[in-house]
């Protein structure tokens, strides 16, 4: 499991990718949803975020605004009325271009229908081709959280539940690389597109699908911004040389990645905060004190800010990581983070003598077996 964190950025004319025009959002939700519940509107409109939010009346509302090209926005409903996170919310992601869309729903605001928009009749279509690997997961989740305990934690229990994980994941998978051949004019098929790639893609797969899609997707903003994100999959790709940076350790000393060329070195991104990172660091201090005395080095890079600060040097102490660490404390536009193509952690890098990459993301026991063969004389 990693920590993501939320990123906002169809046949659809090319006029829809580059003018900017007004839209409207209309709601239609069964009566008895009334006051104090709310809805709320996030999405970005040009380089800034915009939040906007509006009281329900009998289950309906509306949403006015402009955009500069079609966008996906994600759309709230606390029934609360107390914000966009915590108890009693929906969600579901639409897409904002020129126009009017209207969303009706009997029930609640996840099973919507949406009318009077191109693109979100596609993004109709996606949901209910992903619908039969959601319905899967959401029963092995619910499984999965009825066992005790120990059966959670049981190596034997875990090896059969990774087995259906990873088989509703390639479900899942198929069904986004088939919508993704057929919508390759469509700004909902790029979406797809970055959602199968996930946050640590494989460059080789992703780059011919993008190539794939039209001029007119590939030159919207979006499209821009994922030929970026896909040219920095290509430069910290295995077999490529791992980018060089220096960084700050917990002193303010500069700690230069070419300083330790000649070894195997373990690139570790994590943070305090990330729950994931935290316990994946025992099987990295055990690899540490396995194979360090052989020239295996680990630097790790951690995406805590300012405010993190203690909490990064404690969590250092805690976990027993004994090994160089970094920080800028930017959190995530940690400056190594953005050049690395960091948006979920944990996530890391292994790199070999002569600088190159020969090994993304392992762990636990993907990590011992690497270290072993690298050092079995």
């Amino acid at each position: 499991m990693r920590v993501n964190f939320f990123l906002l950025g169809m046949m659809v004319p090319c006029a829809v990718f580059a003018q900017q025009g007004k839209f409207t959002v209309k709601g239609s939700l069964k009566k008895e949803i009334t006051k104090p519940a709310m809805a709320y509107l996030n999405y970005r409109a040009a380089d800034h975020a915009v939040t906007d939010s509006c009281m329900i009346e009998q289950g309906k509302f509306v949403f006015n605004g402009s955009i500069d090209e079609a966008r996906q926005a994600l759309l709230t409903v606390n029934y609360l009325g107390s914000g966009m996170r915590g108890k009693g919310i929906d969600q579901r992601t639409i897409y904002l271009e020129p126009g009017s869309v209207k969303i009706s729903s009997k029930d609640s605001l996840p099973g919507a229908t949406t009318a009077g928009s191109a693109i979100n009749k596609e993004q109709d279509e996606l949901l209910a081709a992903l619908k039969p690997s959601a319905q899967k997961m959401e029963t092995f989740m619910a499984a999965y959280y009825a066992l005790p305990k120990d059966k959670q934690g049981d190596s034997a229990v875990r090896a059969v539940l990774d087995k259906r994980y990873a088989a509703i994941i390639d479900e899942e998978k198929e069904a986004y690389l088939s919508f993704i051949k057929m919508h390759t004019q469509s700004i909902v098929g790029l979406d797809a597109l970055k959602k199968f790639g996930g946050s640590a893609g494989d460059y080789s797969v992703l780059m011919p699908l993008y190539e794939s899609f039209s001029d007119k997707v590939k030159q919207c903003n979006a499209g821009k911004n994922y030929a970026q994100t896909l040219a920095i999959m290509k430069a910290t790709s295995v077999g490529a040389s791992a980018p060089e940076f220096a960084q700050n350790d917990t002193t303010g000393k500069p700690i230069a990645l070419t300083s330790f060329r000649g070894k195997y070195v373990l690139i570790d991104f994590w943070a305090s905060w990330c729950g994931p990172c935290r316990a994946e660091n025992p099987n990295v201090v055990a690899a540490y004190s396995t194979y360090h005395s052989k020239g295996f080095e680990i630097l790790g890079v951690s995406l805590d800010d300012e405010k993190s600060r203690n909490n990064w040097l404690n969590a250092i102490k805690h976990d027993g990581l004994t090994w160089q660490q970094v920080s800028d404390l930017k959190g995530w536009e940690n400056e190594v983070g953005r050049m690395y193509g960091i948006r979920s952690i944990p996530q890391n890098f292994l790199i070999d003598p002569s600088g190159k990459i020969i090994a993304k993301n392992l762990r636990g026991k993907e990590l011992e077996k690497k270290l072993a063969e690298l050092f079995k004389s």
